[in-house]
């Protein structure tokens, strides 16, 4: 009596699919690092990853937006921060507002400065600048809902008396992000902790006493 051949099996599109695309981030973010947005290309990425460069074509219209969605494929997986997108945490509340913002400055610290993080997030803000459609897409995506949960902790604080009743919370934000920000795009002295902490201290005693 023969054996019965073994049913035929359809292979599964979506999981090779996904095993691409997962590839394509990685190699794209590897990349930044290692010649810069500048010397990126689609076809360096694909011998990278292992695909046709028909493949990423088809998937993306440009360099830039491959980049921006494998950061902010990144981020959602890091979720270290607030910035990290619309399903990372929630902005901690413990009742300490300065405890809670340095928890989350220095996070942002550390992950500024880690080259994984920090490469493709200098080239998207870099290309924002000379592809306004790319940059809203960035600031949409990746940074808007981390400042939606800095204005939202600012907002409950505000009505608990722990800063000013007239304090505005988006200026509160951008107190808090922009010199942090300044500072790691220009260069303009150490990020670290320390900075972070006195950026808190320093926004907080004006805050208190709107």
């Amino acid at each position: 009596m023969s054996e019965k051949a073994a049913p035929a099996t359809t292979p599964d599109a979506s999981r090779r699919s996904d095993r691409s695309r997962r590839a394509i981030y990685e190699s794209a973010l590897a990349l930044v690092s290692e010649t810069g947005y500048a010397k990126l290309t689609i076809e360096a990425i694909a011998a990278r990853a292992g695909v046709g460069k028909q493949t990423i074509y088809r998937w993306w219209p440009s360099k830039g937006d491959v980049v921006l969605e494998a950061f902010l494929d990144l981020a959602h997986r890091s979720a270290v921060h607030p910035e990290a997108g619309p399903d990372a945490p929630a902005f901690p509340d413990t009742g300490d507002l300065a405890a809670d913002l340095k928890l989350v400055l220095r996070a942002t610290v550390d992950e500024l400065n880690d080259p994984a993080y920090a490469d493709p997030a200098r080239a998207l803000c870099a290309e924002g600048i000379l592809n306004p459609q790319l940059g809203a897409r960035f600031l949409e995506q990746a940074l808007a809902p981390g400042l939606q949960l800095y204005g939202a902790r600012l907002a409950t604080a505000r009505e608990r008396g722990e800063i000013g009743a007239d304090a505005e919370v988006a200026i509160a934000t951008d107190l808090l992000v922009a010199p942090l920000t300044y500072r790691w795009l220009m260069g303009t002295g150490p990020l670290d902790h320390g900075y972070a902490d006195a950026l808190v201290d320093h926004v907080l005693g004006g805050l208190r006493g709107a």
